[in-house]
């Protein structure tokens, strides 16, 4: 059975229909194999700092089908892991792009129209870190000549850049009916006059340009973005492609770009054939804070209590769940426009209200207090936490920037980030993995702004055209602990009917990110995504290194297989001669300051006579939290650990 798009299929439901590993035999499972891409041999270390292992395998043309962060398109045997071919479209590797060197994943497409064994009637389509689209045989990784000028196009940005890596392209293009649609993504911060978002459209066969679509109503506003820089989803019944927009430029004042800067922030579906705008819903008017849809809207058949009906699931990165008539872009259940707070910057017009679902609940907390601050020595002055939080302007959710400092909770890389939810069809519940964290952000004056020098593990944009500059960081204890009480990442389970939370699992330890490889249980932020499998299961990674199964129904953590470093990759699997795998790209993520690889990995039942593997345990805790009970244990042995304990997650992870 095939896996034959970045989310599992053009909708991005990320779920098959595999049954043949169960919870009952998952404890069973054994590495396949482990296939390196050579880039930890052949790059230079601090080349590879700079880049983020995020792909994840098609399983198409009878292989496993991948980018790496540099571009190069690898096929796989799907039993064995041995190379069949490989493509390199030699990208410049000394661009340092905004987002780092990453491919999220390719694309890919039948041409029905051409013989049955023509060259390139099947493709393999990727964009690339220098802005190019590559076409490539599916079969044999050969540039579909046909295809552009030798198998590639060079997009025209249509506007200056400020260095080579400010527009690049790092998830894999949508496809049907035989157009190809390319996204970007845009450098934050830097300008009010930043690239456009601009999306693309081609021949799938010629390369021949199609249509444009610009998200962002300009009218006469000074601004750029509302890129498409996530996944997006294709109905091909339908003719609809859904983008999830960005927002727009610059990211927290936006004085000059009065109203609600439709279509920014918004799920927007468009004819696929022509570019024609067919309905657009925005999920936060005029932003600044950076939340953006990152990603993939789910296309599904859902069961509302009323009926069948097809719907467009939108997660958001303040852990909102928007659930859409696919065919008008109204909600399904209610939105309700509710009073945020207000006293933006000066020069700043922030919306009076902001759309908040009623019927399914945020997948994670929006609101944060002193409360919430760890406290190593409870009793005693307050902790550095919450210091900082009784600093900061803290209102509540859509607390605008200010020069006082403001907390942002759920930070710009938090609730459902680019791994995007998983929904099960036939059970009809989503799945999604959740980050909580806290970032500070803070406004500069731009008299300030010139001689202004980060402290480490703040990022800082001049915001050139505004009258400020930012300055934002992940609120940490000097003891480099989040100042937000854990768990810090966690799976959520939601029936969407009922509108209802059936349970949550913390994700992760901190047994790779912490130099003595204590596994305290307290979860990571989770960017990556997960699959689900009509067997039952779960599947995902995490910030430290293991491939994760969890049963569906309950959240009990059942099994992890170990990787050589954190596999920051959505999951797939699919069927190879009778057999199930389980399959993850292990890098890394140099933004989380996690060690660095190059692997892609898969997994299987062990067969008759195979004794159990050393990369794999079974995991016999309720509730997903392997060594639950090391968190009752007195603080003062915890307190031990943690001096020694260097939380690297001090980059931004918005755009991640």
């Amino acid at each position: 059975m095939a896996w034959d798009s970045w989310g599992g299929d053009a909708g991005g439901s990320r779920f098959s229909l595999l049954r043949e590993i169960t919870p009952d035999n998952v404890g069973h499972l054994v590495r396949a194999f482990e296939f390196h891409t050579g880039d930890l041999a052949a790059r230079p270390p601090e080349l590879m700092r700079r880049t983020k292992f995020q792909a994840t395998p098609l399983f198409v043309e009878d292989s496993l089908i991948f980018c790496t962060p540099f571009n190069e398109v690898i096929a796989l045997d799907p039993g064995t892991g041995v190379q069949k071919w490989r493509f390199d479209p030699k990208i410049g590797t000394n661009q340092r792009p905004a987002n780092r060197y990453v491919c999220r994943g390719v694309t890919y497409w039948i041409d029905d129209e051409a013989p049955a064994n023509a060259a390139c009637r099947s493709r393999i389509f990727m964009g690339t870190n220098d802005v190019r689209l590559i076409a490539l045989d599916a079969k044999t990784g050969a540039p579909c000549t046909g295809f552009g000028e030798n198998g590639q196009i060079k997009l025209d940005i249509g506007t200056a850049l400020e260095w080579p890596g400010e527009f690049q392209i790092t998830s894999p293009p949508a496809v049907g009916r035989g157009v190809i649609v390319v996204g970007s993504a845009i450098g934050d911060n830097r300008r009010v006059d930043a690239p456009s978002g601009v999306v693309r459209a081609f021949d799938a066969r010629t390369g021949q340009a199609r249509w444009t679509f610009e998200p962002l109503k300009r009218d006469g506003i000074e601004a750029g973005h509302a890129n498409v820089w996530a996944p997006m989803s294709v109905d091909a019944a339908r003719g609809l492609v859904f983008l999830p927009t960005s927002s727009p430029s610059p990211d927290f004042w936006g004085g000059k770009r009065p109203g609600n800067n439709e279509h920014a922030n918004s799920v927007v579906a468009l004819r696929i054939e022509t570019g024609e705008l067919v309905w657009a819903f925005q999920t936060v008017h005029h932003d600044v804070w950076d939340y953006d849809l990152p990603a993939q809207p789910t296309l599904t058949r859902l069961d509302t209590g009323e009926g069948q009906r097809d719907v467009v699931i939108q997660p958001t990165k303040q852990g909102f769940v928007f659930v859409l008539d696919r065919d008008t872009g109204k909600p399904v259940w209610p939105v309700e426009e509710r009073t945020v707070p207000q006293g933006g910057a000066e020069g700043e017009r922030l919306s009076p209200t902001q759309p908040f679902p009623t019927h399914v609940p945020a997948l994670t907390s929006q609101t944060i207090s002193t409360d919430d601050a760890p406290s190593l020595l409870p009793g005693l002055r307050r902790s550095a936490c919450e210091e900082q939080f009784a600093e900061a302007r803290n209102e509540g959710l859509f607390t605008p920037p200010s020069t006082q400092g403001t907390m942002e909770f759920p930070f710009t890389g938090g609730g459902v980030n680019w791994g995007s939810a998983a929904f099960d069809p036939l059970n009809q519940i989503l799945y999604a993995n959740t980050g909580r964290a806290v970032h500070l952000i803070k406004l500069i004056p731009r008299a300030e702004a010139a001689g202004f020098n980060p402290p480490p593990g703040h990022d800082f944009g001049q915001q050139r055209g505004a009258p400020f500059a930012i300055s934002r960081a992940v609120m940490m204890s000097p003891l480099g602990l989040l100042c937000n009480k854990p768990p810090w990442g966690e799976m959520v389970a939601v029936d969407l009917k009922a509108g209802k939370i059936i349970w949550r699992a913390t994700v992760g330890t901190t047994e790779d990110l912490a130099p003595l490889g204590v596994p305290l249980p307290w979860g990571a932020p989770l960017v990556n995504g997960l699959a689900v499998t009509a067997g039952g299961l779960v599947f995902t990674g995490a910030m430290d290194a293991y491939l994760r199964a969890f049963d569906a129904r309950s959240g009990r953590e059942l099994w992890q297989g170990r990787l050589p470093v954190p596999g920051v990759a959505n999951p797939m699997t699919y069927l190879w001669k009778g057999e199930q795998y389980v399959a993850i790209g292990a890098g890394g993520h140099s933004e989380a300051g996690t060690s660095i690889g190059d692997s892609v990995l898969a997994f299987r039942l062990a067969r008759p006579g195979e004794g159990p593997s050393l990369w794999s345990r079974t995991i016999d805790r309720p509730g997903g939290r392997f060594f639950a009970e090391a968190s009752l244990v007195a603080f003062a042995i915890v307190v031990l650990v943690i001096g020694s304990l260097r939380w690297r997650h001090r980059r931004r992870v918005g755009r991640t």
